[in-house]
């Protein structure tokens, strides 16, 4: 699945354009390296998010291509 179809499903960003945009502006890393929006998430990486001077780190749990709102938040876990 990609970077920013996955950041908007799982609700780490509430729109797709929203977070191809931060993945275009350089503000997503995947495992330590900038990643572009077409990026192929896999299981275990970590996604790393800059919000002005705010870090947030995720480690991907699941990929699905279909999730409710309750389910979301069971894709990722917050490291930091």
């Amino acid at each position: 699945m990609r970077l920013d179809k996955f950041l908007k499903l799982s609700r780490i960003i509430k729109r797709r354009t929203v977070a191809n945009e931060a993945c275009d502006s350089s503000y997503v890393l995947v495992n330590g390296k900038v990643a572009k929006a077409s990026y192929d998430v896999k299981v275990g990486d970590v996604i790393e998010i800059q919000y002005g001077n705010k870090t947030t780190k995720f480690e991907v749990n699941a990929v699905k291509e279909h999730v409710t709102k309750e389910e979301a938040a069971d894709l990722y876990t917050v490291l930091k």
